[in-house]
């Protein structure tokens, strides 16, 4: 049993994102865009789920350092959770998920580094991220 994730769907693969940031934004758009088998559904962090899961993990629900990515019932955080979206990934996008056998004295210091100024460097909306009908689908119940 895990409490972050009792509450999702069985085998619900998911991404957290913040449907302000420029950059995590992008990310949803490139897994929409790449995850041709449908396997993750998304929620915005500032979204009823995604807050639930951020407190759930003693995360700030205001300030969003990291997506989260759940895969087969396991949360991620940071880079890992970057391999793990692009380890569930068809082709060659596979190889980018090796970047968790990084070390932590090396990724979490990067990771945490573009966390925290990913507004300054690319940007971040003035709303949160509506998803239009079409897209709808692809969110997890609670997740916009």
């Amino acid at each position: 049993m895990n409490p972050v994730t009792d509450n999702l769907a069985p085998d619900t693969d998911l991404i957290v994102f913040d449907g302000e940031c420029v950059l995590c934004s992008g990310f949803f758009r490139f897994m929409l865009r790449h995850d041709q088998d449908e396997r993750f559904c998304f929620a915005t962090a500032q979204s009823t789920l995604g807050q639930r899961l951020y407190s759930d993990l003693n995360l700030p629900t205001s300030e969003f350092e990291t997506n989260l990515v759940i895969v087969d019932g396991k949360v991620h955080q940071k880079l890992d959770a970057f391999a793990a979206a692009m380890r569930a990934l068809p082709g060659a996008w596979r190889v980018l998920s090796l970047c968790r056998h990084l070390p932590a004295f090396l990724k979490d210091p990067l990771y945490r580094t573009i966390a925290r100024n990913r507004y300054a460097l690319f940007g971040r909306y003035d709303t949160c991220l509506m998803p239009d009908p079409s897209l709808r689908s692809r969110f997890a119940p609670d997740g916009f």
